[in-house]
């Protein structure tokens, strides 16, 4: 296992993609330290920010990265992995796991914007909070996360999951607006309360609402109540949810179920069923 320490607080952004297993396996100590990142303007060694460490643990993965410390101004570390695990006990900068399509990356703290952007696998649990654009795509791009799970044990910012076409999101706390906007498949579970916009321009996806949702856009039409909802193959929410079916504005067919109980603003809609 490779441990990385904070050398010196860092005031700047910090690109560091090269904090992998896949770019860490099979190097030495010294070659770890030798990888480039950049500190702002400036190309700097992995060595300049980091005190770099090796620990071995019974029973631990050789390809486990350990990050000790808060790493808020990393970005992208985790980008594009493939193999190993990646375990942060602090938070973490932008862009984590970006494109990321195997492995495990698990954050004691909160996570910025663009976390799992585009992720094809994989798995990326966060203790804390999440940004903005959870497992969405940069702006001017269509292809949002195809596949993985992300777990968020706190609060995510807005348009998460934008663009998402298959994998899992749950996040145990709330979600801010535009939650699944122009989602193409997948499952969005929210456990916490979520504001409004949720689903906007989908086509196809679910989006499972436990809490309360400000409001459901005039864009979509109920279908019905059901008393239970699957998440997975072997895991199901018991109810009842609203099922709405939209957006109608896309000719979409994407389903956004709705806590009956935390909901009853959402009872005009029973007179159309």
């Amino acid at each position: 296992m490779i441990v990385l320490t904070p050398s010196r607080q860092l005031p700047f952004p910090v690109m560091a993609e090269c904090i992998s297993p896949d770019v860490f396996q099979e190097k030495t100590l010294e070659e770890i330290g030798e990888l480039a990142v950049w500190e702002g303007n400036k190309q700097k060694k992995l060595a300049d920010l980091f005190k770099v460490e090796e620990q071995n643990r019974e029973g631990e993965n050789e390809a486990t990265i350990t990050i000790c410390g808060d790493v808020a101004e990393v970005r992208r570390i985790g980008a594009s992995m493939t193999i190993g695990e990646i375990m942060i006990e602090g938070n973490v900068g932008m862009h984590l796991g970006e494109e990321m399509k195997g492995g495990k990356i698990t954050v004691h703290g909160n996570a910025e914007s663009w976390a799992g952007s585009m992720m094809k696998g994989g798995t990326i649990e966060i203790y804390g909070s999440a940004g903005d654009y959870l497992g969405a795509p940069y702006r001017g791009c269509g292809e949002g996360m195809r596949g993985g799970q992300i777990v968020v044990h706190g609060d995510v910012g807005s348009e998460a999951g934008a663009y998402m076409k298959k994998g899992l999101l749950k996040i145990k706390g709330n979600a801010g607006q535009f939650a699944g906007l122009r989602m193409h498949g997948g499952t969005i579970l929210v456990e916490g309360n979520c504001e409004a916009r949720a689903g906007a321009c989908m086509t196809e996806g679910k989006i499972v609402v436990i809490g309360f949702l400000e409001s459901v856009l005039p864009t979509f039409t109920i279908e019905g109540v059901r008393n239970k909802v699957k998440i997975k193959e072997t895991d199901s929410i018991e109810g009842p949810f609203y099922i709405f079916s939209g957006d109608l504005a896309e000719r979409g067919n994407g389903k956004l179920y709705v806590s009956k109980r935390k909901n009853p603003h959402l009872s005009v809609f029973e007179k159309l069923l």
